[in-house]
């Protein structure tokens, strides 16, 4: 017994819709792949919460391609129960997507205090015998942010005063002086050689667009399985009823 025009327009339109969440799936995975990438060399002071986000993304996008699988083989073949498996398994993506996209926007309004966090603390550590990493990632993010300090320089001082103070600063927090030869400081704070933006401000912003783009490709993408959802359910529903399921 044949599909009703209906169903079989459902059927058809369920195949469409593969394509599509196979493209959601990549799409999906170049996100969380991006993210991890614009972390990673910042990943010895950055809180475990920034990277479990973009990796469960691309979990997700990667299981994804399974789903497929039995979404285009059930509306094939008309098989009720591998349908049925398509259904249960988009609602799963579709429950893991929104997850994903709410802990996204979560970690939007707590970046400012994880990275503050993550800045002050890691200072202690800079210059350090056995600490060349958290002294090169704070000396990229002094420059290529143009900041120094997390509020200002004298964050320097406070949070390694082994090391420094208000006239003694990582070279870093020093612009490049035009034509300078020899012996090149920065210590007056009234000085445009001196940068005087915190970095949590400029660095911070980086952290939290990121964050956003997480929160809003995990909303958007689920919306788009939600239909898948409506599309599985409504054939498989059809298949059982209409008594055409091959097993």
């Amino acid at each position: 017994m044949a599909l009703s025009t209906s169903a079989n327009f459902i059927k058809y339109l369920l195949f469409l819709f593969n394509f599509f969440f196979v493209i959601t799936g990549v799409i999906i995975m170049a996100v969380g792949l991006t993210v991890q990438g614009a972390y990673h060399s910042f990943r010895d002071i950055l809180d475990a919460k920034f990277f479990s986000i973009p990796t469960f993304l691309v979990v997700i996008g990667s299981f994804i391609f399974v789903i497929a699988f039995f979404g285009c083989c059930g509306a094939y073949k008309e098989n009720y129960c591998m349908t049925l498996t398509f259904s249960v398994l988009l609602i799963l993506i579709f429950i893991l997507e929104l997850a994903a996209g709410i802990s996204g926007y979560v970690l939007r309004n707590d970046t400012r205090e994880l990275v503050s966090n993550a800045l002050n603390s890691s200072m202690k550590s800079y210059g350090g015998e056995h600490s060349g990493d958290i002294t090169l990632i704070w000396d990229e993010i002094q420059v290529d942010f143009d900041c120094c300090g997390v509020y200002n320089s004298s964050d320097w001082g406070r949070n390694n005063n082994a090391k420094f103070n208000e006239t003694f600063l990582p070279m870093t927090c020093c612009r490049p002086q035009t034509g300078a030869v020899g012996y090149v400081s920065c210590p007056d704070t009234s000085s445009n050689t001196l940068r005087k933006t915190g970095c949590i401000d400029s660095f911070g912003d980086f952290i939290k667009a990121h964050a956003v783009s997480l929160g809003a490709a995990g909303i958007a993408l689920a919306v788009v399985q939600f239909f898948g959802i409506l599309f599985a359910c409504y054939l498989a529903k059809q298949i059982k009823l209409q008594g055409v399921s091959s097993y």
